[in-house]
């Protein structure tokens, strides 16, 4: 099995082509947004307006180290939203134009996306590059999947399924037969059908505007964070859609490459490292984006204390969680405190 990692600027300790280096033959794929762009994270550079073309540079530069190491480059367009220029004419031009960029000095594989224009754009000026529907569609179903077969060679599953194996085998199936390619995201901490999503996602799309507000102060990026703050509600964190590495092997059978998210994580070469060996022994908080570390406050969920039939009973489940109370008896056997 191999992983598909996220990019990030390099800092001083660290840089993804270091970290690919490092872990070539598990890595298969980086996956990026171009510099500036609106996409499912905060935009790259965006608070370092006033150096973008030096960012553009190091960027373009490591892009190109990727691209002779063997990489794929997977490029993002997964912003929720694109605002009055979603499907414009401006729009359109400038993804070819940032593509056409990327082709003149490296190769791109496919082109993740939120957005059926961007999916008809590429597939039609770029027959040869793979398009795939980004995760934050939620695409979990054959019909979901039918509708969008058209423009999409691949999805990400809506990850939600990520421990349903029967609907893996489903979705797997019906790809097979239809020439599509299955994708999993393996280690987000998203809650699982967050109610915030939406509006989340909407602010992440426009955050380039949202700064230059007088905005009102929040504590958190997200409802979601005050709801895990609540001792009572950390339960949800178990019942979330991410693989413990000790588990990452039972998918090889439907998922040759792993996504793993890592773009604004504070340690992308801690989660790669964790699941390539198949094991963590720490705090399980630190491998997802996001890890929820906050509002634990000084507690730490112990990936080493889970019990020996965790994977089983959670893929194996009805996922009726306001009715079952496997995850809470869980929780309260790894939830550790670190007060001395």
């Amino acid at each position: 099995m191999k992983y598909s990692i996220g990019y990030q600027l390099p800092d001083e300790y660290d840089s993804i082509t270091e970290i690919v280096q490092d872990f070539r033959e598990n890595v298969e794929e980086v996956y990026f947004a171009w510099p500036g762009e609106a996409s499912g994270r905060s935009p790259l550079g965006l608070f370092n307006e006033n150096d973008m073309e030096a960012i553009r540079e190091v960027f373009e530069d490591e892009l190109q180290q990727l691209g002779r190491m063997g990489i794929k480059l997977v490029l993002l367009f997964n912003s929720n939203c694109y605002g009055d220029s979603s499907v414009s004419v401006e729009f359109q031009n400038r993804i070819t134009g940032i593509i056409g960029k990327i082709l003149n000095k490296t190769s791109l594989y496919s082109v993740t996306t939120t957005s059926p224009f961007v999916a008809k754009t590429v597939k039609t000026a770029f027959s040869q590059i793979e398009v795939r529907a980004s995760v934050n569609m939620r695409i979990g179903t054959v019909k979901g999947m039918e509708y969008l077969a058209e423009y999409f060679d691949g999805y990400y599953m809506q990850r939600e399924f990520n421990r349903d194996l029967n609907r893996i085998e489903e979705l797997k199936k019906w790809c097979g037969i239809n020439g599509k390619n299955l994708y999993i995201l393996a280690n987000s901490g998203c809650l699982n059908f967050c109610s915030s999503q939406t509006y989340h996602d909407n602010l992440v799309a426009h955050e380039a505007g949202i700064v230059t507000k007088q905005n009102v102060e929040s504590k958190y990026p997200s409802p979601c964070w005050e709801y895990m703050e609540k001792q009572e509600n950390w339960v949800a964190f178990l019942q979330n859609s991410w693989i413990r590495p000790e588990d990452i092997k039972n998918y090889e059978k439907w998922f040759g490459t792993v996504k793993l998210a890592t773009r604004m994580h504070a340690n992308p070469r801690k989660v790669l490292s964790a699941y390539i060996r198949g094991k963590h022994n720490g705090n399980l908080l630190d491998l997802t984006e996001p890890g929820y570390g906050k509002v634990f406050k000084n507690n730490i969920i112990d990936n080493t204390l889970f019990p020996g039939d965790w994977f089983e009973m959670t893929s194996m489940c009805k996922k009726d969680c306001h009715r079952c109370e496997y995850c809470k008896t869980v929780l309260a056997k790894v939830l550790v405190s670190m007060n001395v």
